[in-house]
Formats: C-alpha cells, sequence, structure tokens
C-alpha cells in the first residue's frame, strides 16, 4: 500500500509542476499575444501612412503631368508663331 502511496504522490507532484508550467505557459502566450496586437496596430498605422502617402504622390504626379502638358503647348504655340513670322518675314522680303 506504501508503494502505490508513493506513486500517488509522485503523480500529484508531477500533476502540481504541469499546472505550473501551463500557468506558465498561459502567460507567456498572453504576452505574446499582446506583442502581436502592438504590431498588428503598428502594421496597420504603417498601411496607412503608406496609402495617403502614394495618394499625395499620385496627387503630385498628376498635377506635374498638367503643368508639363500646359507648358508644352505653351512652347508649341510660341514655336508656331515664331514659324509663322520668319515665313511671312520671307514671303515679305521677296516681294
Amino acid at each position: 500500500m506504501n508503494n502505490l502511496e508513493d506513486k500517488i504522490s509522485k503523480l500529484e507532484e508531477r500533476v502540481g509542476r504541469l499546472k505550473e508550467s501551463v500557468n506558465a505557459l498561459r502567460e507567456r502566450v498572453a504576452r505574446v499575444e499582446g506583442i502581436v496586437e502592438q504590431i498588428d496596430k503598428r502594421l496597420n498605422h504603417i498601411e496607412t501612412e503608406l496609402r495617403d502617402f502614394r495618394k499625395e504622390i499620385f496627387s503630385e504626379i498628376s498635377s506635374l503631368r498638367r503643368e508639363l502638358n500646359t507648358r508644352f503647348y505653351l512652347l508649341i504655340g510660341i514655336q508656331i508663331s515664331m514659324w509663322i513670322t520668319i515665313i511671312l518675314t520671307i514671303l515679305f522680303r521677296a516681294h
């Protein structure tokens, strides 16, 4: 009977140590979950900032394209005016 009681006592000790290990693991998992939540929040913030940055860049690119198109048409207009002036000068000097 004493042998059986020793085995039960050892099993109870092992169960107690296992409970402590499980509790320690639960605490660690809870900490890891907290860290993962923080990382998730930070990543969401970074995604939002990146999305806003992309919108800003695309807006700036569109603005630059409009400005370049405007200047291009202005230069084309000036160049055509100069060609017409040169052609008219040549035509009137010829007569």
